[in-house]
């Protein structure tokens, strides 16, 4: 194996540093990371910062240049993102998967305060784009839904009709799609943390959202 420069050691150094005061809740889709960070940030007083609600700017933020899958997603039909490709497609080219846009993250974390500390959540946290800032392994982890978890907490939050999917011509289709792209997205974390030797948590239809807080509490040894 190549060793990594020195200067480029150095520089993931301080910017772990820099970033010691982030706790990191990543995951698959409905895994209970919104509700888990929130808990955390209400009972410890931190700042919450949630990557879904900053798409819209991070997308209008990136070019085609730096972000192509974004961009070629954007231009898409509704049917053409969701309902007539295959799962493993949108699996393998969706942006945020790829990790486009995750400097972005990065850049508004460290324009914040470093008191009080700050739990960041989301989907977009990818584990082999956290694992270089983290200053203390314990600082982040993983929530994996079961299949049967995310299904009852999609459906937990969305009425009849609700959602994007009902802006396609084959809403049943587009969410099976998506359901199956979010598994093995799930498996793709599972396999990933391991790897690195990150925390992770597996999330059943068995555990309480207090349950689950209290399990991310001790993954980081508060």
């Amino acid at each position: 194996m190549r060793p990594r420069p020195r200067e480029e050691v150095t520089g993931a150094a301080e910017l772990a540093a820099r970033l010691r005061h982030v706790y990191w809740i990543g995951g698959g889709s409905g895994a209970g990371k919104s509700t888990t960070a929130r808990r955390l940030a209400d009972r410890y007083g931190w700042h919450l910062y949630l990557t879904d609600d900053v798409m819209p700017d991070h997308a209008a933020r990136t070019t085609s240049q730096d972000a192509p899958l974004l961009h070629r997603f954007i231009a898409m039909s509704m049917d053409d993102r969701w309902v007539n490709r295959s799962p493993e497609d949108m699996l393998d080219t969706f942006h945020w998967f790829r990790g486009e846009g995750f400097g972005l993250i990065v850049e508004d974390l460290l324009r914040l305060p470093r008191e009080p500390c700050v739990v960041v959540e989301g989907f977009r946290l990818l584990p082999h784009l956290v694992k270089p800032l983290l200053a203390a392994p314990e600082h982040a982890v993983w929530l994996l839904p079961t299949p049967e978890f995310r299904r009852s907490a999609v459906l937990g939050r969305a009425a009849p009709g609700d959602g994007f999917v009902w802006r396609t011509s084959d809403p049943a289709r587009a969410d099976r799609n998506i359901a199956e792209r979010d598994r093995m997205f799930t498996g793709r974390l599972r396999e990933e943390t391991a790897r690195l030797g990150l925390r992770a948590v597996e999330v059943d239809t068995t555990m309480t959202e207090e349950d689950l807080a209290e399990r991310v509490i001790g993954a980081f040894r508060l």
